[in-house]
């Protein structure tokens, strides 16, 4: 028989951070897994592309290069909030290699339940340190360290403009619903009980009857939206699991 592949597990982080929000999951895990997560398209140190729409396919098409220039033959995407939902658009074609999909308090394949007004004053809060201050302290709830808490607020101020307004116009507003019944790998999905951006509820409603039967939806308490930063021991616990089960 030939040997199996190693498992590597590819993150793609949440809107307005960067790749190494999950750095401290990634050594939990090492050195028994790798962990890759590349900086997405207007994130982080990404590039910011002349004439990309930064649409939900433009992420899985900048992923699936990736993982063709790594050469990475058998992995587990790890998507985390924006990046849940590029990493289920992605699962949904059936890519060689692809073992299985980590939720992590994913953006639904349906429209974001964002209203017009959240929608506006988040484009509004664009380059601004007061509100990037803001935003932290409503998507987390576990105290942070001061050096992560200034990682996070400059990830946020260095998200270009395009990439910042595209997801709030567009991205987070797409429907790719009807590509779920094509997934066909093991998922799970991991939330804070404290998200003040996506519930449990949200997940359990709009996410979770489109995966496979049997998808567990696990909860972590204490924590909210930024899960890889708050609470990285039980995410890696987690997916050390998930990965037992593969």
């Amino acid at each position: 028989m030939p040997a199996v592949a190693p498992l590597t597990f590819v993150g793609l982080h949440y809107w307005a951070g960067a790749g190494h929000a999950f750095q401290a999951v990634a050594d939990l895990l090492a050195p028994d897994y790798s962990f890759l997560a590349p900086d997405l398209l207007g994130f982080g140190e990404a590039p910011a592309p002349v004439g990309s729409k930064y649409t939900v396919d433009a992420y899985v098409a900048q992923v699936g290069q990736y993982l063709a220039d790594n050469q990475i033959t058998r992995y587990v995407l790890a998507g985390h909030s924006m990046g849940g939902k590029v990493a289920l658009a992605l699962a949904a074609r059936q890519p060689a290699g692809l073992a299985g999909v980590v939720l992590l308090s994913p953006s639904p394949p349906l429209p974001e339940p964002m209203t017009d007004e959240e929608r506006l004053a988040s484009m509004r809060a664009y380059g601004k340190l007061s509100e990037a201050e803001k935003t932290f302290r409503k998507i987390t709830a576990r105290p942070l360290p001061e050096p992560v808490r200034q990682q996070i607020l400059q990830d946020n101020l260095r998200s270009t403009r395009l990439a910042w307004d595209a997801w709030l116009l567009h991205g987070s507003r797409e429907d790719i619903s009807a590509r779920m019944c094509t997934v066909a790998v093991p998922c799970t999905i991991i939330a804070g009980d404290q998200d003040d951006v996506m519930s449990p509820s949200v997940h359990g409603l709009e996410t979770l009857p489109l995966l496979p039967t049997g998808t567990p939806l696990e909860i972590v308490g204490g924590a909210g939206h930024l899960l890889p930063y708050e609470a990285p021991e039980e995410v890696a616990e987690l997916l050390r699991t998930f990965a037992s089960t593969l």
